[in-house]
């Protein structure tokens, strides 16, 4: 400890060579007038970031680098310090020094911080050995450990005040009370951290007959969740209302909002939704940030043939585009991977979506309003007055729209849109159903892109299995082969699912000269298929089962999707 007390981190850091004094200097002033840990300065600066910072720490000081997230710390240890200690200090015990009962090893962002290390020796009694990590795993690693208690406790508290404001008769009529009361406040942004730690795609607070359950969507999948008392529902969702802006007195019909966080230095666009059930009012808190819908097409998962595709539908001058898959597949992400690509000097872009989901440079966006009539098609009449060049239709909905947006596409226009089918080849029938006229489609489309989201294997726990006579079959193995597969297992990397995190998987349609005129004179869609895989393209299944056989995703995936079996 004599060691670190001579030691200081912007001194470490430019020992370093992660940054120059006069980044330093600069970087002390901001400290001063924000009141921040000289560390987030220099990253919200763009000095260096965690990672830097965690490494030079440890081999200036000769410390461990501890990676929490590949760690399972034990219960005992757990119970050694309270969560609003250690996320003052931005630390937490992990272990015991092998051989040394006395001696507690601490994870820190800054081992060089006495003040936490004094604190946490004398909650505990113990000895302190300072090891390095960086912030956002500490703070992951205190909402995996301590979420569920400290939240419970949080609620607990709020129980017991406004039982409290009751017997005094100081609570008063409506929902004031609650949306102010601290405890709520801290309750509610747990909740949503929380979300975004965890990498959620969604937070789902449910009012049940006799409780209130908060489930995760991560990776596609909801989690079991936690629950509280259900006395806590008008509070909760009183306080989403007010930070959503939505109307806190209205309890009798849907709602829809907009909440902006900061969580680690990232700005999240979280879409609120309120919906009445027969316990209670519903919230579904989406979470997005621009980086997640804005990925360059070489992140999207594609293959090399893919990308080839891809490449050749997305450069046509004018005709439609369709993006087509389920609720949750990842369309709008490919549907911005498109508008990014194409975005550049000389091309007027307009979007019409509902809602916006992320802001681009340089691109006209346009919110669809029905209660001021800007509906798809409605906008799409006036965008076509706008000299557009590329349009992105967020859904193709209705009849009008598509018959709208098939002839601004044949009049020299690109337009990109999604549609709910199960294959490409299916969105062929779906606008003609919509009243498209077969020979108008077969001029105007380009090109349809199929896709859905699979879950990939852990790679740290995954385990290779002989394959069942059930999944051959699945799989589309003859029984007499003998075939190994991976499975999922479950880690303290993947919080035990098995998964952890999810690529796409695509089937990708170009309009060839045939398959213009099979849609011309209306051919089945097994008919489009078969042309369509003959001139090259790859089902989904089929993409699904290389993925199996790669070990990158298991036969459940595979069945989870519901991906249409080959005839």
């Amino acid at each position: 400890m004599e060691f670190y007390n001579k030691k200081r981190l912007g001194d470490i850091l430019i020992s370093a060579g992660i940054i120059k004094e006069e980044q330093l200097l600069q970087a002390l002033k901001r400290q001063k007038e924000k009141g921040q840990k000289l560390g987030e300065t220099l990253i919200d600066l763009g000095f260096t970031n965690e990672m830097e910072i965690a490494n030079a720490l440890h081999s200036q000081l000769n410390c461990d680098l501890v990676i929490l997230s590949e760690r399972r710390i034990e219960a005992d240890i757990i119970k050694l310090v309270g969560e609003e200690i250690l996320r003052k200090h931005l630390a937490i015990p992990f272990e015991y020094k092998k051989g040394y009962a006395n001696i507690l090893r601490v994870a820190m962002a800054n081992p060089l911080d006495l003040i936490a290390i004094d604190d946490i020796a004398i909650v505990t009694n113990l000895q302190i050995e300072p090891a390095v990590s960086t912030p956002q795993d500490i703070a992951a690693a205190i909402d995996r450990y301590y979420g569920n208690i400290e939240a419970l406790k949080v609620a607990e508290r709020y129980t017991q005040e406004r039982d409290n404001l009751i017997k005094t008769d100081q609570l008063q009529e409506g929902v004031t009370e609650d949306v102010e009361n601290a405890p709520i406040v801290v309750l509610v942004r747990s909740i949503i951290e929380q979300g975004i730690r965890l990498r959620a795609s969604d937070i789902h607070v449910e009012p049940l007959e006799n409780e209130l359950r908060v489930r995760y969507r991560i990776d596609g999948v909801l989690n079991k969740g936690r629950r509280y008392n259900s006395t806590l529902i008008p509070a909760i969702v009183a306080r989403i209302k007010i930070i959503g802006g939505m109307d806190i007195s209205e309890k009798r019909r849907p709602q829809d909002g907009r909440i902006t966080i900061t969580v680690a230095r990232v700005d999240y666009d979280i879409r609120t939704s309120i919906l009445p059930t027969v316990y209670g009012e519903k919230v579904v808190l989406r979470i997005a940030t621009k980086s997640g819908y804005t990925r360059d097409k070489r992140e999207l998962g594609l293959t090399e043939d893919e990308l080839v595709r891809f490449d050749r539908i997305i450069s046509n001058p004018h005709g439609i585009i369709l993006i087509t898959g389920p609720t949750g597949s990842g369309k709008s992400t490919t549907l911005y991977s498109i508008l990014t690509s194409l975005n550049r000097d000389g091309v007027n872009i307009v979007t019409i979506e509902d809602p916006v989901e992320a802001h681009i440079d340089g691109v006209n966006q346009v919110q669809v309003n029905e209660k001021a009539n800007l509906t798809f098609a409605s906008a799409l009449r006036s965008i076509l007055r706008q000299d557009p060049d590329i349009i992105m239709i967020g859904e193709v909905r209705d009849n009008e729209t598509a018959g709208i947006a098939v002839k601004a596409s044949i009049t020299g226009h690109l337009v990109a849109s999604t549609l709910h089918t199960n294959s490409a080849a299916g969105s062929v029938t779906r606008m003609i159903d919509m009243g498209v006229e077969p020979y108008l489609l077969s001029e105007a489309m380009v090109g349809v892109i199929a896709q859905r989201l699979v879950r990939k294997l852990c790679p740290h726990c995954k385990r290779r299995k002989e394959a069942t006579e059930m999944e051959k079959q699945i799989i589309g193995v003859p029984s007499a082969h003998s075939i190994q597969i991976y499975e999922a297992c479950g880690c303290v990397k993947c919080d035990d699912t098995g998964y952890n995190g999810r690529i796409g998987i695509y089937e990708i349609l170009p309009t060839s000269m045939r398959i213009r005129e099979a849609i011309r004179i209306k051919k089945s869609v097994d008919e489009i298929e078969a042309i369509a895989q003959a001139e090259g393209m790859k089902p989904l299944r089929a993409r699904a089962v290389e993925l199996i056989h790669k070990g990158i995703t298991s036969i459940e995936e595979l069945l989870r999707i519901s991906v249409e079996e080959e005839n």
